[in-house]
């Protein structure tokens, strides 16, 4: 599986396939993450085939639908517990961000995770997200930001052209630097 784009997250419900003996089966549900759904599918079957003694040519996929997240106008805080397998052994890990949906925070994951230990997609398995409270942060850096008066400063910005209004200068090109510091 590539992690290329936005990951998506899929709810799969699936089973083993009926028989004489079992005509109704007890049904498995997944939420997973995945960039299409035929990948979450098949991240179906490979953890059904460790949980329990089924796989894709003795099942059957019940359903595959996109999960949307309602809200996704505002910022929140995520945590993630993952696994993943580096070369040395196998690491559980948390890790939090912040982003607008839980896909996007996922996809933020993904992309570290290649960054920072050269993790491929296929050995990450995330065990379980959460959305964090501004008192529930463990990690400095995403604190910084969920605190109540953040400001962004803006130190150093160059003026241009507004409607109605004469820009840094007249000609194309000057003989002066701009001044980008306005104190």
């Amino acid at each position: 599986m590539t992690a290329a784009g936005e990951m998506r997250q899929y709810q799969v419900v699936g089973r083993k396939a009926g028989t004489d003996e079992n005509p109704n089966p007890e049904a498995y549900r997944m939420v997973i993450f995945a960039p299409n759904p035929v990948a979450a599918k098949s991240k179906f079957w490979y953890f059904m085939r460790q949980f329990r003694k089924m796989k894709k040519t003795t099942g059957e996929i019940l359903d595959c639908v996109e999960i949307v997240e309602k809200n996704s106008r505002s910022v929140k805080n995520y945590g993630i517990w993952l696994r993943y397998d580096s070369r040395s052994g196998t690491h559980n890990m948390y890790r939090e961000y912040r982003d607008v949906k839980l896909t996007g925070a996922v996809s933020q994951l993904y992309n570290e995770m290649a960054g920072r230990h050269r993790c491929r997609p296929r050995s990450i398995q995330i065990i379980r997200t959460a959305t964090l409270g501004a008192g529930e942060l463990k990690r400095p850096n995403g604190a910084q930001f969920a605190q109540r008066k953040v400001k962004f400063p803006l130190p150093h910005r160059v003026d241009s052209a507004k409607r109605g209004q004469k820009a840094l200068s007249d000609r194309t090109f000057s003989t002066v630097r701009p001044t980008t510091y306005f104190g």
